[in-house]
């Protein structure tokens, strides 16, 4: 009878596992490298991309394709429908440079890297982490989140993360200020903060990870470029009746 039970058990996990593996993409690092030559800029691109032939795939591998075409395009007037394509302008764009400063000694650079932070039946977050450099005195990190409803077959814009933006926004400010050893009764900027207007605001960039909802200040968001990003990240037990979204944890 005990060992009637335990196999019963024992099959109910192994479907379970079944079940719960199905409901995950299957993704596959994928690495673009730039032609290597004397004149060619630096550019070096590894990204996951979705094998599964669900809609769900096509719209995460279609964003993420977007998101480092976008990173690529150095001016407003150049479009790409590829990553190649972004690639190849990139490149373009250097050589027409070095065509009009052929004396100039710094080349340029692009480094995108992307990674799935968090997945489950519902949701996907990808994180995208860039740095890029086209002269000056100094280059461009970035950090990006793509949030997708796995149901629903939608990427999500961040504020659609939350049933109530404004509450969420009130509440992270507290964190912030506790994080940041910033008084309650103080304004937010007054140990060096940059807000605009002196009001606090959410970060452009949110994402799901393993150890909580991470919220993203580039650089320049709300510090100077030598302070460097500012990171907060926010237990799920404390956050998920915030969330319009939910998490299979």
């Amino acid at each position: 009878m005990k060992s009637t039970l335990a196999c019963c058990i024992i099959l109910t996990l192994l479907l379970w596992n079944c079940k719960s593996n199905e409901e995950l993409l299957t993704f596959e690092p994928t690495e673009y490298v730039a032609e290597s030559c004397g004149n060619c800029p630096s550019i070096v691109i590894n990204i996951p991309l979705v094998l599964d032939k669900k809609a769900i795939g096509n719209t995460v591998n279609n964003a993420i394709r977007e998101e480092v075409i976008s990173l690529l395009i150095y001016d407003d007037e150049t479009e790409a429908a590829s990553i190649e394509e972004a690639m190849n302008s990139f490149k373009n764009g250097y050589l027409e440079l070095k065509k009009l400063y052929p004396d100039e000694p710094v080349g340029w650079e692009a480094n995108i890297e992307a990674s799935v932070t968090y997945e489950d039946k519902n949701i996907i977050s990808v994180e995208i982490n860039s740095y890029s450099f086209t002269g000056g005195a100094h280059g461009f990190s970035s950090t990006r989140f793509l949030n997708f409803d796995k149901k629903k077959n939608k990427e999500l814009e961040t504020m659609e993360l939350f049933k109530d933006p404004l509450a969420f926004e009130n509440f992270v400010e507290d964190k912030f200020r506790k994080q940041e050893n910033i008084p309650a009764t103080s304004s937010i900027n007054a140990t060096g903060f940059m807000f605009e207007n002196d009001q606090f605001y959410l970060p452009l960039n949110i994402g799901f990870t393993g150890d909580g909802l991470k919220l993203f200040y580039e650089q320049y968001e709300v510090t100077s470029y030598a302070e460097g990003p500012i990171t907060l990240t926010l237990p799920y037990a404390e956050i998920g009746h915030f969330l319009s979204v939910k998490l299979d944890i």
